[in-house]
């Protein structure tokens, strides 16, 4: 079997996604529609795509079978709902949504209409994230009681860049966006790995300093003055999940911008910036090279070059030894992939939940259980660090 798809907002990240859709066998066709009409065309032309949607409306009033929304974060949450409602199966980049009402409205959307939709969230695939999957499966953890998980991005490391590419002369309004609304690279390598979900948190927000109209609650579309923030989630099972989303930070983000610490009764696991380690009671192991990324195109690719140099790491990044490369299609050998060797699983994974009728990983079900602990620190934040609960949809059907 085979679908057809229609890629939403092409400017750095859509056009990738564009391309591997375009080399996948289980997709018969590709477009793309960009508010931006010359960057559809380019894009289309370029990949060698099937052609150009005018509009979001046009797209969803076409046959497409499918769309893959990579628009301005804060848009997600409407367009899907309009998607899935319109009888599209549904890909969408992080975060799912910004509101426990968009995220619910979505998951009533799927159920109801039987259509696939996927969060394409990259730390589900992190090389990290997939080791400490595998060593909890075989139980080598122990009882796993206390985890991390960081998004350590600082935004002098061409954050500027892509906000002023995709917001234009207003772009500091958008830039502000909260840190805690952006929870999924964070949240999801943990819960990608530890069978559980958050049930309450407590959550302490940062305020800016800089004084540069960014994080600046006068500025800000969002009111947001919070450039770092720090949250204490109490899961289901009885541990506990520290969260950091930090936009101002002495870090190298483009080394390592995601980074994970699993503690265990019987073994632990912890990440640095390049360094990783596995820990039993007796003995310390350097992983490091198991985890290692290789790359898969030069920094200097053409299809870069509206990219920031200190982002571009995230765009060619490919598959690390703990990677399960033979479950990919053929067509995927030597094509770009990016953010630590997930863009190829990311694609894949949707491409055989819709031709097969059944749930990808980060289904609706476990995208709210990525996405709305954010959403719930951030009023942690707003409220002094106040313990709020968390909502949990459950599981997805038949699972």
């Amino acid at each position: 079997m085979t679908f057809s798809i229609g890629v939403v907002g092409v400017g750095q990240f859509g056009g990738q996604f564009a391309h591997l859709f375009n080399l996948h066998p289980g997709v018969s066709s590709v477009y793309v529609v960009d508010e931006v009409s010359l960057r559809a065309a380019e894009a289309a032309d370029r990949l060698h795509l099937a052609g150009v949607k005018a509009s979001f409306k046009e797209l969803l009033e076409s046959d497409v079978d499918a769309v893959a929304i990579f628009t301005q974060r804060w848009t997600h949450g409407p367009l899907v709902e309009q998607a899935l409602r319109a009888g599209k199966h549904v890909y969408s980049a992080v975060p799912m949504a910004i509101s426990e009402e968009e995220i619910a409205r979505i998951i009533d959307a799927v159920r109801e209409t039987g259509q696939v939709y996927m969060m394409g969230e990259t730390s589900y695939y992190n090389p990290a994230t997939v080791y400490a999957r595998k060593q909890h499966a075989a139980g080598r953890f122990g009882r796993i009681f206390y985890t991390e998980g960081d998004y350590v991005h600082d935004m002098d490391l061409g954050f500027y860049d892509a906000y002023q590419y995709s917001g234009g002369e207003r772009w500091k309004e958008t830039a502000s966006y909260p840190p805690m609304l952006y929870p999924t690279h964070a949240v999801g390598g943990v819960l990608g790995a530890v069978p559980a979900h958050a049930v309450s948190v407590s959550c302490v927000g940062v305020k800016d300093d800089r004084n540069d109209g960014v994080f600046d609650k006068e500025v800000s579309m969002f009111g947001n003055d919070f450039s770092n923030a720090t949250a204490l989630f109490e899961l289901n099972d009885g541990g506990v999940m520290r969260t950091n989303e930090m936009r101002r930070v002495g870090y190298p983000s483009h080394i390592r911008e995601s980074r994970f610490r699993f503690f265990g009764t019987e073994a632990s696991f912890e990440q640095l910036a390049n360094v990783t380690v596995w820990q039993d009671k007796e003995s310390v192991h350097d992983i490091s090279e198991q985890l290692e990324t290789r790359p898969s195109m030069s920094l200097d690719d053409p299809s870069l070059a509206n990219v920031a140099p200190e982002l571009r790491d995230a765009f060619v990044s490919g598959l690390s030894p703990v990677h399960d490369a033979d479950r990919l299609p053929e067509e995927f050998r030597g094509a770009p992939n990016g953010h630590e060797g997930s863009h190829h699983f990311l694609v894949d994974d949707f491409v055989t939940a819709v031709n097969t009728g059944t749930q990808p990983p980060v289904n609706a079900w476990v995208a709210a259980r990525f996405t709305l602990p954010g959403i719930v620190a951030h009023e942690s934040a707003l409220r002094r660090g106040e313990r709020l609960p968390i909502r949990d949809f459950g599981d997805a059907p038949g699972i």
